[in-house]
């Protein structure tokens, strides 16, 4: 795909859940705001974002990514707009639970990309979702800067779209380390 703006992506910073291993999707089921620590980090990431001169941002309705956008926005004079195709995944009866139930459920991490948790979502319908956005707002807008406000999850399954690979191909590429980290931009053209 031929890309008609510059886009730039952003994870949402460090929250209770983060801090607390817990999961955290759609429905938000506690009140999962953002750390001092996370609001720290979201300062820094919107001073180094000044001078990218972006136009739009769309973000996820998330509170940790609706906190992140608001203050990112408010730094860079940018009205943000909500999007719930920018969702972290849907992890459906682990939604709220601890970290580590949810990962041992599943034998590796190849198996999320057609199986999602129960009443969840798999890799495949996640990219779905993200990747129609990322199609309509290339469609929309041209010669825009744009900052997409997501989750780590969503947010490298996109990128490995943009950048050609295969579902497989991403989750090899970018390992848990090379992973989008909680305040990180990335550039994705």
């Amino acid at each position: 795909m031929k890309l008609n703006n510059k886009y730039y992506i952003l994870r949402h910073g460090e929250a209770l859940s983060n801090v607390r291993e817990i999961v955290s999707s759609w429905p938000e089921k506690f009140n999962n705001h953002l750390t001092k620590k996370g609001t720290e980090t979201i300062e820094n990431s919107a001073e180094k974002l000044k001078d990218k001169n972006i136009d739009l941002i769309f973000a996820s309705p998330l509170l940790r990514t609706k906190q992140t956008a608001e203050i990112v926005g408010k730094h860079l004079k940018v009205k943000v707009k909500l999007d719930k195709r920018l969702r972290e995944i849907g992890f459906g009866i682990f939604n709220s639970g601890p970290l580590e139930k949810m990962w041992k459920s599943f034998k590796g991490e190849e198996e999320r990309i057609k199986k999602g948790s129960p009443k969840g979502e798999s890799y495949i319908e996640v990219l779905e979702r993200m990747y129609d956005f990322f199609k309509n707002t290339n469609k929309k807008f041209k010669k825009k800067n744009i900052l997409i406000i997501s989750h780590e999850g969503p947010l490298v399954l996109l990128q490995g779209k943009v950048m050609g690979l295969s579902l497989k191909e991403t989750i090899k590429k970018f390992t848990p380390q090379k992973r989008i980290h909680k305040g990180e931009i990335r550039e994705l053209n």
